[in-house]
């Protein structure tokens, strides 16, 4: 069966996560995606596999953003260089890059630069802050633009009352954005195929971030956040409760009153379906410190082994808190082709998260490793028509690496 986007081709200028990863996903959807690099390398081939510790897995810094890809090393600043990848652009459906504007104008690669060489290609910007304001050509990873300016690294801290901010998840937001800028030109392709216009895409990571805090973004010119306190929830059946052994249970029970009489049958605590205190959603949001107490102590009776065996088969939405080893093994796991197997350049075998979608109940299986620095260059050049004379003689100029 065909992937969705076969037969696209991608021309990917860009480094680090964020807009690589969309064309890692661009890649699992089908598309040639030709990743131009300087002869050092994209600088994240340069992070040590920090994740890894004993040295012996695959480099997630490299391997996330990067499968899938065919590699082409370019001296950018060299004028045969740019050449070289106008000459790509003329036959590519997408040019994507994270280069800010500046860079873009020196290199002489900005939207009228290319669209020269194609008219009909799609731009695709990955930015930190946004294509326009004061902050348009300065850099922003998600740690600054994401996490830090969306608010929910603030959000986080006055939840655990520490005295600074927990740490991001390696590459939260890019991630995030590496999913929206895929979507968007996806829908830029679409476009283009029905009304033959080309489109210039812009994602920027202080949106993405924002699209997370939506609901508290939006309120808060008419209230402050609500900062969640489990010991005095408003639902006290969506909350979360520890288990004997040291676990953390999540209730996603907004729908109270369907599922309270089966979660007391689930407790073993059949008296509590009509006691006075907590027989409906008012007298609990009425006695709801009383009854986080009482519901802590039921489930801190229990190791998680045993509450998984009594909500085996509980209607309502419940998840235990999980390591990530612990999601590898996680029962959904496999059926759906979440972590498929993947052979790396130095033949490690590992698993790597699948793009979260799937067509025609096929999982979006990734198309092969991260390739190493230019391993595709010769090939690439070739097929858009150069020979070994014209190749050589672009290496001579230092415009290949």
């Amino acid at each position: 069966m065909s992937k969705p986007l076969e037969g696209v081709r991608v021309l990917e200028v860009a480094a680090w996560t964020f807009v690589p990863a969309a064309g890692a996903i661009l890649a699992d959807l089908g598309a040639e995606v030709i990743k131009v690099e300087p002869p050092t390398g994209d600088p994240q081939r340069a992070l040590k596999n920090m994740l890894n510790l004993d040295k012996n897995g695959p480099n997630p810094f490299n391997e996330v953003p990067n499968r899938g890809k065919r590699s082409i090393t370019i001296d950018l600043t060299k004028p045969e260089g740019r050449d070289v990848v106008l000459k790509l652009a003329a036959d590519s459906d997408v040019f994507l890059t994270s280069y800010l504007p500046e860079v873009r104008k020196k290199l002489r690669l900005d939207v009228d630069d290319v669209r020269a060489a194609n008219p009909k290609i799609i731009y695709a910007r990955g930015s930190g802050w946004g294509s326009k304001g004061p902050m348009k050509d300065t850099g922003g990873y998600d740690l600054a633009a994401g996490w830090a300016t969306s608010g929910f690294a603030k959000r986080l801290l006055d939840s655990i009352g520490d005295d600074a901010p927990p740490p991001q998840p390696p590459a939260f937001y890019d991630l995030q954005g590496g999913n929206t800028l895929a979507g968007a030109i996806s829908t830029a392709l679409f476009k283009r195929e029905r009304t033959g216009e080309p489109s210039i895409v812009d994602v920027s990571l202080m949106n993405v971030g924002m699209w997370s805090m939506s609901p508290d973004l939006v309120s808060a010119p008419y209230m402050a956040p609500t900062i969640p306190d489990r010991t005095s929830p408003g639902n006290p059946l969506t909350n979360w409760y520890k288990t004997a052994d040291g676990r953390w249970i999540y209730l996603v029970l907004l729908q109270a009153d369907r599922f309270w009489g089966e979660l007391c049958e689930v407790m073993q605590r059949p008296d509590l379906k009509d006691d006075e205190r907590f027989s409906n959603t008012a007298v609990r949001f009425q006695n709801k410190q009383e009854c986080v107490r009482t519901l802590d102590e039921i489930f801190g009776s229990a190791d998680l082994a045993e509450w998984r065996r009594r909500l085996e088969h509980f209607s309502g939405v419940w998840a235990p808190v999980l390591d990530v080893k612990e999601v590898h093994s996680h029962p959904q796991i496999e059926p759906n082709g979440y972590l498929p197997w993947l052979t790396d350049n130095e033949g490690i075998e590992f698993r790597i998260v699948a793009s979260p979608m799937s067509f025609d109940d096929e999982p979006t299986v990734p198309q092969g490793a991260a390739p190493e620095l230019g391993q595709d260059t010769e090939m690439i050049l070739m097929e858009a028509g150069m020979d070994w004379d014209q190749i050589a003689a672009l290496r001579e100029a230092g415009a290949l690496g």
